[in-house]
């Protein structure tokens, strides 16, 4: 039971993510690019505290520091500017989507063995993102955002593959936080040229709780209870994060859930399922 509720915990704080990200965004509280800094500066002040409770330190050498670095600063502005003209719900199915895309095609190009389940699930996964997407769907989605959206699906999913290099997940998470902060802030220097900054206390707060609790606190939560979950069972509860953002997004936000999203929902997660759930062999 305990790691059943931890478990669902950390998938809340992820869908959380998405919906204090575009709350912030949709009530003009703050500009995009200052929520992602601030999300990342009280990410790396969390996880930094955490090592240091925790492990005694920080170490912010080891193997693929550099793609993590970067791959988390292509997420995180992805991800808040995508939030500008997506909904939480729908914002989360993209990132999903592309993510496991990105691993996918990672796959193929170590030249892993690919069953047939895995190829049909990915086109599955494939159709419903391209459906979301297309111009003059009963959903209204800006093509721009979207794209974002899947830039930072593919950072994420980068992201997550340079930390299986990691042998400390919490202390190379936290390496990855600390080294991004001043190029982020160097980025949050350019950016505003583009989008003038806005800043008020309740789009700080988000910022930060997005950072430090959502973000931080998560990250370390799930990796805490990653090694007590089979593979699977790792699987199946990530696929109920971009529906738990859209139940968000309709109670906190007053999002609309449409036909066509919930069928492409459908195909997106049911693809995804199909190509990460190891089914057990007929004998």
């Amino acid at each position: 039971m305990r790691l059943f509720l931890l478990t669902s915990l950390t998938m809340i704080a992820f869908a959380a993510n998405s919906v204090l990200n575009r709350m912030a965004l949709a009530g003009g509280g703050i500009d995009a690019v200052s929520f992602g800094l601030i999300r990342l500066l009280s990410g790396a002040a969390v996880l930094a505290l955490l090592c240091m409770v925790l492990r005694g330190g920080l170490r912010l050498g080891g193997a693929g520091r550099i793609a993590g670095v970067i791959a988390l600063l292509v997420y995180l502005y992805g991800f808040s500017t995508a939030y500008r003209g997506l909904d939480a719900g729908l914002g989360a199915l993209i990132l999903f989507g592309v993510v496991q895309i990105t691993m996918f095609t990672w796959g193929l190009v170590q030249a892993e063995p690919m069953p047939a389940r895995r190829w049909f699930g990915a086109a599955l996964a494939f159709s419903g993102l391209a459906w979301l997407l297309w111009p003059g769907g009963s959903t209204s989605v800006s093509l721009v955002h979207g794209l974002l959206m899947a830039l930072a699906g593919v950072g994420w999913g980068v992201y997550s593959l340079a930390g299986k290099l990691s042998r400390d997940a919490l202390q190379g998470t936290a390496a990855n936080f600390i080294l991004a902060a001043p190029i982020g802030a160097l980025v949050g220097y350019v950016l505003p040229a583009v989008e003038p900054t806005v800043l008020t206390t309740q789009g700080v707060v988000l910022a930060i709780v997005c950072g430090a609790v959502t973000s931080g606190m998560g990250y370390a939560l799930w990796y805490s209870v990653l090694p007590s979950l089979a593979s699977s069972v790792a699987a199946v509860a990530q696929l109920t994060v971009p529906v738990i953002a859209m139940a968000g997004g309709m109670i906190f936000l007053g999002e609309v859930l449409t036909l066509q999203f919930a069928l492409a929902s459908l195909l997106v997660l049911g693809g995804v399922a199909l190509s990460v759930i190891r089914w057990p062999k007929r004998r």
